[in-house]
């Protein structure tokens, strides 16, 4: 246990194991020391507990965030790219996944290379890779004239800039020389995901485990054909791969990407499978206007994010968000919410010292109020907000 300043933070506490509606959370410099009922917390100190703060979350985990408050991740500039980090940590994302986006190949290179520098600062907790690997069809946001079939080059000159930091790439599965390069991003210890596909079904479920090598959904429902009876695509496959425990799910929870029906579709088909996650780019917390992703030109209206062509281009909400939407337009319990914006996503990416309130964890925490707005956050034992 590291050794420091102890903060002792007591409040009706969420946990992995579930809800303490009244006890302490022991902080000592970084970490998280104990985690005790009020009961026992007076049985050990013959006194009350610090004043009652709240509901206390584990700190959130975004693992696909391209950046907030007219800052961008897809940069050169460091600067930049832990200013969007410190928004989204002052609004409860403690961890957060840099994303970039689809570019030419020597500015992603360059951009994970800046990247990386902050990761080993701790100021991200990885960096998310989303291109150039995807389908035209299915582009998105991304600009269609610079997606390319996997280059064995190219995946090696990202995993050398990256250096062990590069957590999660997206591919699509349909282009040529996919099998070689999820193997080859797997072996290296990145998660592969799937998504920004016009596969059908077939096509998309053999990607995913037990025998191909990816094991999360980018976005389910976005950058992809929509479910139809006769032509199933990747969200049935995804759905189905995550119905028998070989991949996990990313749903962006924002309220625009997803209707909440199709949120509580996912959520009921694939419980414990579900990774709730922002999309938010440069405008997130910020007013309507135009702004950037990538090499793309974005307007935000009535805060919907959207390039030219009409199709969304990322999210303007934060996490906290997110989970709010899960719990009280798709009506998922507590608990299941946290988990998916803390515990699992943390897991899937290979994060063990976050994503739970647990001794020995980093001492992350968010303290909201009974609607679940926003008080204050805890970041490796210190107050941002």
């Amino acid at each position: 246990m590291s050794n420091g300043r102890v903060l002792d933070l007591r409040g009706r506490v969420v946990t992995g194991a579930g809800v303490i509606e009244d006890a302490v959370i022991t902080v000592q410099g970084e970490r998280v020391a104990a985690v005790r009922s009020a009961t026992d917390w007076v049985a050990a100190h013959r006194e009350l507990p610090p004043e009652f703060s709240g509901t206390v979350l584990p700190g959130l985990v975004d693992i696909h965030n391209h950046g907030g408050f007219g800052h961008r991740f897809d940069t050169v500039d460091g600067g930049e790219a832990r200013a969007a980090a410190a928004f989204h940590h002052r609004q409860g994302s403690t961890s957060v996944l840099a994303g970039i986006v689809t570019a030419p190949p020597d500015d992603m290179v360059a951009q994970v290379a800046v990247l990386r520098e902050l990761a080993v600062e701790g100021v991200i907790a990885g960096i998310h890779a989303e291109g150039p690997f995807l389908s035209r069809t299915r582009c998105g946001a991304h600009d269609p004239s610079l997606l390319i079939d996997p280059d064995p080059a190219l995946v090696d000159r990202l995993l050398k800039a990256a250096d062990d930091h590069l957590c999660v790439v997206t591919m699509a599965p349909e282009r040529t020389g996919f099998t070689d390069a999820a193997r080859r991003f797997a072996d290296a210890g990145v998660v592969v995901a799937v998504g920004h596909s016009d596969a059908d079904f077939a096509e998309f479920r053999s990607a995913l485990g037990p025998n191909g090598c990816a094991t999360l959904i980018t976005h389910i429902g976005n950058g992809m054909p929509p479910l139809h009876h006769r032509a199933p695509g990747p969200v049935a496959a995804g759905l189905v791969a995550a119905a028998e425990r070989q991949a996990f799910v990313e749903l962006i929870g924002d309220g625009v990407h997803v209707e909440s029906g199709f949120g509580t579709f996912v959520f009921a088909t694939v419980p414990g499978q579900v990774i709730l996650i922002t999309d938010a780019m440069q405008a997130a917390g910020m007013p309507d206007g135009e702004y950037r992703l990538g090499p793309q030109t974005v307007t935000v209206t009535d805060g919907v994010a959207r390039v030219p062509g009409g199709s969304i281009a990322g999210g303007t909400s934060t996490l906290l968000h997110c989970l709010r939407w899960a719990v009280h337009e798709c009506g998922l319990p507590l608990t299941e919410a946290v988990a998916a914006a803390t515990s699992i996503p943390a897991a899937v990416v290979g994060l063990p010292d976050v994503g739970d309130l647990r001794p020995g964890m980093f001492a992350d925490a968010v303290v909201v109020d009974d609607d679940l707005r926003l008080v204050r956050v805890l970041r490796r034992g210190r107050w941002l907000a």
